[in-house]
């Protein structure tokens, strides 16, 4: 029954016709359902699997890591995979750092390449005295962004823009200490330069490297802030080896398809952070 439903409404999203008729909420649905229908499973492993993501997708609240109780307002996210940021496993790789950025405490906090608000919103639940300035040009990011502020009662902290651009970075008003999170798919080459350097020699940034479009990004970041901050890279891990590895109670006994489906980010390559604190 599953597949028949499934099958009807992907043929249904897909038909140009169609596609102006049928509510929004329809297409997201058959489209999450798309991404994230279960892998060929059966008996009491499927149901345990079925269980799992479908009270995941019910509950709308990140269950462990750095942002932990954060509530979604909806069963979607802008960009990236769902289900890893519900059970808190996503980019786990940077949990100890975010941990230890939150413990800095920061004033304002600029994320560039917001999405739903994953980190804006997780960071002004976990900074109430910051100011979160996120960024996206996708406005259907935005208003996730804004929607996921309201609902976790951080809207008065959190400002919603377009595009940041080097003069924007440039001319932030600083008001004490900063943080600048980047994820914006390549952009970061065009957005980081030496004057957008040299204004951010006080502040902290968190960037997310995309060398899978462009080769030379990481060696240049590295190179540009060498001068002016410590640098820690973070490399990512595979999805494969999250099934392998990754230690969350919901999975005990699951057996690798299982756990490889609910925790896969979907990256392309095996990806690199950059961390870069003010000296």
């Amino acid at each position: 029954m599953k597949a028949l439903v499934a099958e009807f409404l992907t043929k249904v999203s897909s038909s140009p016709p169609m596609q102006k008729l049928l509510d929004g909420s329809l297409v997201k649905a058959a489209d999450f359902y798309r991404r994230n229908r279960m892998p060929v499973m059966e008996g009491e492993v499927a149901a345990r699997y079925e269980a799992m993501f479908h009270e995941l997708v019910r509950e709308l609240t990140v269950r462990s890591g750095p942002f932990q109780g954060m509530k979604y307002p909806g069963a979607e996210a802008a960009g990236s995979a769902l289900i890893p940021k519900l059970l808190g496993s996503y980019e786990r790789e940077l949990h100890p750092m975010i941990g230890r950025l939150i413990a800095k405490g920061y004033d304002d906090v600029i994320d560039v390449g917001c999405a739903e608000g994953y980190y804006a919103i997780g960071m002004a639940m976990r900074l109430p005295g910051a100011r979160i300035h996120a960024y996206d040009t996708s406005e259907t990011a935005r208003d996730l962004c804004s929607a996921m502020a309201k609902l976790n009662g951080v809207a008065d902290q959190v400002s919603v823009q377009t595009t940041c651009t080097p003069e924007t970075l440039i001319t932030f008003p600083q008001r004490g200490r900063t943080l600048v999170i980047v994820d914006c798919e390549a952009y970061e080459k065009v957005l980081f330069t030496p004057a957008v350097r040299d204004a951010l020699k006080n502040c902290d940034l968190l960037i997310e490297m995309h060398d899978f479009l462009d080769v030379t990004i990481s060696t240049e970041l590295e190179a540009l802030f060498r001068s002016t901050h410590e640098l820690t890279n973070v490399l990512s891990v595979d999805d494969i080896q999250k099934a392998k590895h990754y230690p969350y109670p919901e999975l005990a006994g699951l057996p690798i398809p299982a756990r490889f489906h609910l925790l896969r980010e979907g990256r392309p390559m095996i990806m690199e952070w950059l961390l870069a604190e003010a000296r």
